[in-house]
């Protein structure tokens, strides 16, 4: 005997993306719009070229927000290849500064070198220099209810 799917049968999987090419890092950059994480969550590993952040991000892909409170997970965001980085805007180790993303876009210098640019909330920047795009975006905890009661709205 077979039955109807239920809801309760479902789950919603945690994030586990990359991005090899610029299309690929507009997909990850529409999902760490609105993330939020402290100064000091972030890292760069000099010598494994590797920079990587601990953000708290907005669950925008979750459809079942008509069905609980707006929600945000704790996420890895990492990019491989650094071979430099920069920022503006940004105390490093500070962990009661709040840094808010805005957008991740690539600029390319030399193919496949170039800039991924990290643009936050409140005219801060981190700037990337790549060998190659290579980024992960990795949900990492559990889905919890954002603080706010609310998703992040921007006027058109």
């Amino acid at each position: 005997m077979t039955q109807d799917a239920r809801f309760e049968d479902g789950r919603e999987a945690p994030l586990n993306l990359g991005a090899l090419d610029a299309d690929d890092l507009t997909v990850i950059s529409s999902l760490a719009q609105d993330a939020v994480f402290p100064a000091s969550e972030m890292r760069w590993d000099r010598a494994a070229n590797r920079f990587a952040l601990l953000i708290n991000r907005v669950r925008w892909e979750d459809e079942g927000k008509t069905r609980h409170a707006p929600e945000r997970v704790q996420s890895v965001l990492m990019f491989e290849t650094v071979q430099h980085f920069a920022s503006q805007g940004v105390l490093k180790g500070d962990a009661d500064t709040i840094l808010s993303i805005l957008n991740i876009a690539f600029e390319q210098t030399q193919a496949p070198s170039g800039h991924i640019l990290l643009t936050l909330a409140g005219d801060g920047a981190i700037r990337l220099s790549v060998e190659a795009i290579e980024a992960t975006l990795r949900d990492v905890t559990r889905p919890y209810v954002a603080p706010s009661g609310k998703r992040p709205h921007h006027p058109d």
